[in-house]
């Protein structure tokens, strides 16, 4: 992390980490549901300078503040508001998007939203869609919403490595780099997460809605990452998925469940490609244009050549 700023959203301080602060381009990095900024830093290092990483932390994770109100504050209608305030922070009139799980559901609203949908340029989700397998969202709803409580840091980092183990992650350094970034000492000595326990109420109070009928009114390029034993993400809502964005993107990552680190070059290279292509925006349903009864069009070309490498 190169810099670090905090953004005032009604009461709450909303903490965004930043890597290569004068980069030309810019890519909005949004975590998971208990992760936070932090978890993109080998996404920085492998995309290079060329990029400016925006990275926030949501309310309740890691440097951002906890809410006093979660029945109002850690719903997704709030973090959406956390989002274009950020965007309007930063004077970002169109931008890049990847999300993790939670992240890439946000920029999905967004892209989907008819008063903000501009504002994203591309969308990378990382192992989620706009259907979810159900036993997946109970363990993540019964795991991380309760405290867990750890006598020793060691404890913390082999419940990581056990809890985590879905991640990809191989290295020793990359483990005790997760580890340090995840823990929270508490007052009497022992240890915890990072994240506000009361974040997994997000499952009782938000509202559930059509999130297949957002999906099909995104009209900028969209590239979906899936974990080849993702518990979230099933395979077979990929090619549903397709069939209501025809340019879409895949990239499934081997021997790797929920969610993808993107820590890893032939994770990070594929997202490079996606986002260098043009980024064109898809007419609306209905929507009358002239058409050319030609060959199809060279960026047309270019994205079926650029699918078919990537599948």
């Amino acid at each position: 992390m190169d810099a670090l700023e905090f953004i005032r959203v009604r009461e709450l301080e909303i903490a965004v980490r930043i890597w290569n602060p004068t980069a030309p381009r810019t890519l909005i990095a949004w975590h998971g549901l208990a992760r936070h900024g932090g978890d993109f830093s080998a996404l920085a290092r492998e995309l290079g300078s060329e990029w400016r990483i925006l990275a926030p932390d949501t309310p309740g994770r890691g440097l951002s503040s906890w809410s006093l109100y979660p029945a109002h504050d850690y719903l997704y209608s709030h973090y959406l508001t956390i989002a274009i305030a950020l965007l309007d922070h930063f004077t970002l009139e169109r931008v890049d998007w990847l999300g993790t799980s939670m992240g890439g559901l946000l920029g999905m609203l967004i892209a989907a939203d008819p008063q903000h949908s501009r504002r994203i340029s591309r969308l990378v989700l990382n192992d989620v869609g706009p259907e979810l397998n159900k036993q997946g969202l109970i363990e993540l709803a019964s795991y991380f919403g309760v405290t867990h409580h750890f006598a020793t840091f060691s404890e913390l980092q082999q419940e990581l490595t056990t809890h985590y183990k879905s991640f990809g992650i191989t290295s020793d350094a990359a483990w005790r780099a997760l580890a340090l970034n995840s823990a929270r000492r508490l007052p009497d000595g022992r240890w915890t997460y990072h994240f506000d326990p009361r974040i997994g109420e997000q499952f009782i109070h938000d509202t559930p809605r059509d999130t297949w009928a957002d999906w099909a009114s995104i009209r900028c390029p969209v590239m979906v990452i899936r974990g080849e034993d993702s518990t979230l993400l099933d395979a077979a809502t990929l090619p549903r998925m397709a069939d209501a964005q025809p340019t879409l993107f895949t990239l499934t990552v081997p021997h790797c469940g929920h969610a993808p680190m993107l820590d890893k070059p032939e994770q990070v290279v594929p997202i490079q490609q996606f986002l260098n292509l043009p980024s064109v925006m898809k007419e609306a349903p209905g929507t009358q244009t002239q058409r050319s009864t030609g060959k199809p069009s060279f960026i047309k070309q270019l994205i079926r050549r650029w699918r078919r490498w990537w599948q």
